[in-house]
């Protein structure tokens, strides 16, 4: 419930507050008096684009502030909570428009997005302007009608959770087709390309093993030949250089005690005569080694002409890399073998999940077929109600293929004239006809579900009268169980009114502002009795506004 309304600076309003009625708010004035501008301000709040252009005074920003009761409403508290946002009893709605026209918006206090902004007040408020009649042929809002009377929530819920379900696994199966077909397509030429690797079996490292072995092979003779002068100079020469430190060693050795550093150098001496009798026997093991094997260095040279001719082909440079392709082509040509089991899961998997959500659909459908008859009756009552008693609704059910909202194609037929040529309401339905046919619908959904505040602008188009006043009758019955918001023209529906706002214009500080006030009971019947005769209301009007508002 809109509990109050607070508007700074917005066109040519200064500063207003409207403390609102819980049940039916009428608000009146005369044509051009701003109460559009006050619809304008309004759906700021509700998440529309900002303008500069409403800026009159630059100096100053504009302010909009909506109070809201939230009465324990789940869908607004889950909201609140999901967006980590206070959940209080009183929810503030906020936007500011800087003379820049940067645009702020706020819930609670807290920085908020347009979007957020726009669904939250979604929760809150339904608003009914004068062009909004055009949603009466849209498809989804017919549906949705159908769903409230029906009570589908919870069932159509359900069935949207099996239908998503379904089309995620309608993608999965084409994306596991589509890859079947590449996979087989390619299926020869792979497995081509997996044998000769397989063929040639590589090991691990073993391209830049063999490049290495053969840099030794090729080298044997000159390698041998050096590890041999290396060894007759360290061990066999006549002045072997390990018999010679063993010498020297022997010769230090007579005068250790003579010199506090020559024990030092005795030490490192006999070291290195011992690290170089190591390296000579190494040398001589090494040497033994190596070998000049001819008919070796033809096979690694045929294994590496192989290895490097995939590895080409591959446009890869090692061992490693050719393996990692091998493995890629293995588990390709595994993929393909294990494809068909995983095409006869998904295909099962999508059959069951299609069977699951065509019963559902049919539930829905069954719902909405069982509710088909008593709205047409009632809103043909209704229609008769307010002033249209030759005109007649029809709604129109046909099977259709799944969609998210289920299998119906729900199209709501109208008669303007008893003609029994029933054609859908887009087409056939004049804006005043438009206006009371949406009244008689929602006043219907209101009682199946908690719609929020109702705010209606000028949906009294094209009626006066006796229709006029039923309209008024109903928005009273509405109004006994949730706000309602009207803007009105007609004296009729302004006398069912629990808190009667006039919008008027006044000159202040040479300027001209628009401004609201609640009438008390004689405003009230002046302002009815101006409403049904004109500036200067006779004693007759003023009578005749007595009897509209008892």
């Amino acid at each position: 419930m809109l509990r109050k309304l607070i508007i700074q600076n917005y066109a040519i309003i200064d500063e207003i507050a409207i403390d609102f009625s819980s049940q039916l708010n009428i608000i009146t004035g005369e044509t051009g008096a701003g109460k559009s501008i006050l619809m304008g301000a309004l759906s700021l709040i509700l998440g529309e684009r900002a303008d500069s252009s409403v800026l009159v005074n630059t100096e100053k920003k504009c302010f909009i502030e909506g109070y809201f009761a939230v009465n324990h409403k789940r869908s607004v508290i889950h909201f609140l909570e999901e967006n980590d946002l206070d959940v209080e009893e009183e929810l503030v709605l906020r936007r500011e428009i800087a003379a820049n026209g940067k645009s702020r918006a706020f819930i609670n206090d807290t920085p908020a997005t347009l979007q957020q902004l726009k669904v939250l007040a979604s929760l809150l408020v339904d608003l009914h302007q004068q062009f909004d009649t055009l949603e009466l042929g849209d498809a989804d809002f017919q549906r949705e009608v159908m769903d409230a009377l029906a009570g589908n929530e919870q069932s159509l819920l359900g069935y949207q959770k099996v239908f998503r379900q379904w089309q995620t696994a309608c993608k999965e199966l084409e994306q596991l087709q589509q890859q079947k077909a590449a996979f087989t397509k390619e299926l020869d030429y792979n497995q081509f390309l997996f044998d000769e690797l397989n063929e040639l079996d590589l090991k691990e490292n073993e391209l830049e093993d063999l490049d290495n072995e053969l840099k030794l092979l090729t080298n044997a003779e000159g390698i041998k030949t050096t590890l041999s002068k290396v060894y007759f100079d360290l061990k066999e020469s006549e002045q072997p250089v390990v018999q010679l430190l063993k010498q020297l060693l022997n010769q230090l050795q007579g005068y250790a005690s003579y010199h506090t550093n020559l024990p030092n150098v005795i030490e490192r001496l006999q070291s290195s005569q011992i690290e170089l009798q190591d390296i000579a026997d190494e040398v001589e093991r090494i040497n033994d080694s190596v070998n000049f094997d001819e008919k070796r260095i033809e096979w690694i040279n045929q294994r590496l002409m192989e290895g490097y001719k995939l590895a080409k082909k591959h446009n890869v440079q090692t061992t490693a890399q050719l393996l990692e392709i091998q493995g890629q082509l293995e588990e390709k040509l595994k993929a393909v073998l294990d494809m068909d089991d995983a095409l006869m899961a998904k295909e099962k998997q999508t059959g069951q999940l299609l069977s699951e959500a065509r019963k559902l659909a049919d539930l829905l459908s069954q719902a909405r077929h069982k509710q088909s008859k008593p709205l047409e009756e009632k809103v043909n009552q209704l229609l008769a109600q307010v002033g249209m008693p030759n005109a007649r609704m029809k709604v129109e059910l046909k099977d259709n293929t799944l969609t998210l909202s289920g299998k119906d194609q729900i199209d709501f037929l109208f008669d303007a004239n008893k003609s029994n040529r029933f054609e859908p309401i887009r087409k056939v339905a004049s804006g005043g006809e438009l206006s009371r046919l949406m009244l008689c619908i929602k006043s219907l959904v209101a009682q199946s579900i908690d719609l929020p505040t109702l705010i209606f602008d000028e949906i009294d188009t094209g009626i006066s009268g006796e229709a006029a006043k039923q309209v008024g009758l109903i928005m009273k019955g509405l109004a006994g169980s949730r706000q309602i918001i009207c803007i009105t023209h007609q004296p009729q529906i302004a006398g069912k009114a629990n808190a009667h706002f006039f919008v008027y214009k006044e000159i202040k500080n040479d300027a001209v502002k628009t401004n609201i006030r609640l009438l008390n009971e004689d405003e009230r019947i002046t302002a009815i009795a101006r409403m049904l005769s004109g500036e200067k209301p006779t004693a007759a009007a003023m009578e005749n506004a007595r009897e509209m508002m008892n």
